[in-house]
């Protein structure tokens, strides 16, 4: 595929505008190639006719709704914000409370479907909030300061039964598989072999619900 359709891609996934060099070190590419493929999809999308626009600022560029559909999206948004939260938000929400901060990867990864819309949804709601882990190049998801105000708490421990959920080995296990299959082989190794650990059973993803995944 070409360099615009994978440009294409990220954009359509990520939660908020993506800078060039990211992109970039994403796909292996040079900065040129990045602009290029932009200016071609800006081309293909930047028209009265399209609903989607590539808008840039600077080195950043995201997917944005069409200026001449304000008012419908406007309208939309306010009864995102005020209505109830369907279940895969819910599950989602919980994951990242006794999880977070999350990568929206990981977030996929339990819940066993992709979260970008039910993500946005949290964020515009005031429910979590993002940002940058410059280390691993990734967006993290946690929970906010609204999020703990409407529960009535001052942070997350208090949340129920939160460090046993907090230390599930069954997430433990699909979110970092070596890192936990070093420590039990170290067990393993401590013990005569007839009293070696049992294996654990690999955790089953979550049904889909509702419109959202």
């Amino acid at each position: 595929m070409k360099p615009a359709g994978k440009i294409e891609s990220l954009l359509f996934v990520a939660s908020k505008p993506m800078s060039t060099r990211k992109i970039a070190d994403l796909l292996g590419v040079d900065d040129e190639v990045v602009r290029t493929g932009i200016e071609t999809l800006k081309q293909l999308y930047n028209t009265e006719e399209r609903g989607i626009q590539i808008a840039q600022h600077g080195s950043s560029v995201q997917m944005v709704t069409s200026p001449f559909n304000a008012k419908v999206v406007a309208d939309f948004l306010k009864d995102e914000r005020s209505g109830e939260l369907t279940r895969p938000s819910l599950e989602a929400l919980t994951i990242i409370a006794y999880r977070g901060p999350l990568a929206k990867s990981e977030i996929d990864l339990i819940r066993g479907v992709n979260c970008s819309l039910i993500l946005r949804n949290l964020l515009i709601r005031g429910l979590i909030s993002s940002r940058e882990d410059k280390e691993r190049m990734v967006t993290l998801y946690e929970i906010s300061f609204d999020f703990l105000r409407h529960l009535g708490i001052r942070d997350v421990h208090e949340l129920p039964n939160f460090l046993e959920l907090n230390k599930d080995e069954h997430l433990d296990r699909l979110l970092n598989p070596k890192k936990l299959t070093e420590i039990e082989e170290g067990a393993n190794m401590e013990q005569p072999q007839s009293e070696a650990m049992p294996a654990v059973a690999e955790p089953v993803s979550s049904e889909e619900a509702g419109t959202e995944q």
